[in-house]
């Protein structure tokens, strides 16, 4: 594992030197003073800490308001997760045995090292070499999108960008699967796995040839014949066939038996098995807790800044951000056009990403993307569907005026890589800047200071538990492939 940067906060520490001096000789015994030994001096003791200014208490009473008004409260916890798929989950997440070449894993685009994203403002899928945020583009290709990261999605009922996984309220799916669609899904015995939108969601990275199956010819994953053919062939690599004409990786029979024990045979296993697998350790992993934000919530009023509460205000207020970051985890779930410029490959078309439109062919929903959660936001840059932006503060910029920064964005900000591929062709521009929502397309007057005000109330949603989550990394998998390149 890449060793972090570690700060080390050195206290300072004081030095008392005694002295002692005299003069005129030694004394007699008319001047020696019999009596108990005078105390050794101690350390001067350290001054009382300065007091904490009371927080303004009209400010303080706007935000507890507006929150309220907003259903900003605590997230709910994540339920707890059996053990063993937990521990059949990470092995799964971090084995590149599930990629059709056996070059990239879930690990490679959501690292540890980089708050479960890669840090890249669109990823590098197979083909690719090294770790993020410095993989290179090798014999790769660019993926789409941004890799969103993985914090507290125990509950989220959509998954990717478009939202073309989804578990809706009656509990069944809608997936680009059509198998495991429905009320009578086809493929039965797989959906019956997939209990989140979670688990179902960890089913299709490995479908895509670009992400992780490869391209047709190189491997016996790739030259699958559809979906379901290739979750059969995946698990036959893993824990082969019940006549052992394949025998898969003994270390994941072995996990596959303790995380399902009431399937007997490995040919009742199905991929759906390892994708609620997946989801059990994301969920385990990742469901982090601990940010000021929460604290302010539970009553602690002086959890937050002076500066984050007028951000906080600003956010509830008069920026307009809660109408679509409302709610415990800042999201409406829904799905809004802003004028994002469009950076990378694109999806289906080169240089154009359509977003929700290309899952329902409804013309209302060009250029739309899922509003993300901003919980942890300040770890997971770069921000927007394609990481157009590379800091937390262009991203806020850009609601001041989208058409505008849609317009003339600033694509120097992008690694070299990714410079050439930012779409300025005017045709399509101006189709993006037709579609800008009406929630945002007047902008936000922010005035001086606003913005970092804004940027220090987003910092207040970060876990603690966030800001280190290597531990969820294993020594080894079951493969004996690397972890890391």
């Amino acid at each position: 594992m890449r060793q972090r940067l570690l700060m080390l906060l050195a206290l300072p520490s004081t030095l008392w030197l005694a002295a002692c001096g005299g003069g005129g000789g030694l004394p007699t015994l008319d001047t020696v003073v019999v009596g108990p030994p005078a105390p050794t001096p101690g350390p001067t003791p350290p001054p009382p800490p300065a007091p904490v200014p009371a927080p303004n208490a009209a400010l303080e009473a706007t935000l507890r308001r507006l929150a309220a008004q907003a259903n900003a409260g605590p997230m709910l916890d994540a339920p707890p997760q059996d053990p063993n798929l937990v521990v059949l989950g990470q092995a799964l997440f971090f084995d590149r045995e599930l990629s059709g070449n056996r070059n990239i894993s879930c690990y490679t685009c959501h690292d540890v090292d980089t708050a479960t994203g890669d840090g890249m403002s669109v990823s590098i899928g197979t083909g690719g070499h090294g770790n993020a945020p410095d993989r290179e583009l090798a014999d790769g290709v660019l993926i789409a999108r941004n890799a969103p990261p993985l914090f507290r999605l125990a509950r989220k009922p959509a998954m990717f960008w478009d939202s073309r996984v989804e578990r809706r309220q009656d509990g069944t799916l809608d997936t680009p699967e059509a198998a495991l669609n429905g009320p009578s899904p086809a493929a039965a015995a797989i959906a019956e796995q997939l209990t989140t939108a979670l688990a179902a969601q960890a089913m299709f990275p490995v479908t895509s040839r670009e992400e992780m199956r490869g391209q047709a010819g190189e491997n016996e994953i790739a030259d699958a014949a559809d979906n379901l053919d290739t979750w059969a062939r995946l698990m036959r690599r893993l824990v082969g066939t019940d006549d052992d004409s394949e025998p898969g990786i003994g270390g994941y029979r072995t996990l596959f038996a303790q995380a399902y024990p009431n399937v007997p045979r490995v040919g009742e296993l199905n991929f759906g098995h390892a994708a609620r697998a997946i989801a059990a350790f994301e969920i385990d992993a990742f469901e982090t807790r601990g940010s000021a934000y929460d604290a302010w919530l539970a009553g602690n009023a002086a959890a937050l800044t002076e500066a984050q509460r007028r951000g906080g205000v600003l956010f509830f207020g008069r920026a307009n951000c809660a109408q679509c970051h409302g709610g415990p985890a800042l999201t409406d779930g829904r799905h809004h056009a802003i004028g994002v410029p469009q950076v990378g490959p694109g999806r289906g078309r080169p240089f154009e990403d359509t977003g929700r439109f290309a899952v329902t062919g409804d013309p209302q929903d060009l250029y739309r993307f899922r509003t993300p959660s901003l919980r942890n936001v300040a770890l997971t840059g770069p921000w927007m569907h394609d990481g157009a932006y590379t800091r937390l503060e262009n991203a806020v910029r850009h609601y001041i005026d989208p058409e505008e920064s849609l317009a003339f964005y600033d694509a120097t900000q992008l690694s070299p890589l990714l410079q050439p591929f930012v779409d300025v062709d005017p045709l399509r521009q101006a189709a993006r800047a037709r579609a800008i929502s009406g929630i945002v397309r007047g902008g936000v007057n922010l005035r001086p200071g606003e913005v970092a005000d804004l940027v220090a109330f987003l910092e207040s949603l970060t876990d603690l538990e966030a800001l280190d989550v290597t531990a969820a990394e294993p020594a080894s998998v079951p493969s004996g492939l690397p972890i890391d390149d």
